[in-house]
């Protein structure tokens, strides 16, 4: 895995867990018991977005590293995707 590839592959594993870290910590306007006149009981009350971007950095970055150890170690091929044994993994002797 290049430079780009570790770059491309944290931000995309960053802004997944951001998004469900959002999901997890948004409090609703009904959960609270204070609805302003004219938006929707479903509404964020309040958030801190700063908080949630360290949360999500944090889960991330522990994701990220698995990923890494799981990509650079070898222990898994292109071939170990091939469930449905659609074509014949290319060998050397081919």
């Amino acid at each position: 895995m290049n430079i780009t590839g570790a770059i491309v592959l944290f931000s995309v594993t960053w802004f997944l867990t951001f998004y469900i870290v959002l999901m997890v910590r948004t409090r609703t306007q009904g959960e609270a018991g204070e609805i302003v006149p004219g938006t929707h009981a479903g509404a964020p009350a309040t958030e801190d977005v700063g908080r949630s971007a360290l949360i999500a950095t944090g889960f991330a970055t522990v994701i990220f590293a698995v990923l890494t150890w799981v990509i650079l170690s070898g222990r898994f091929t292109v071939d170990d995707l091939n469930v449905f044994g659609l074509e014949a993994p290319v060998t050397a002797d081919q």
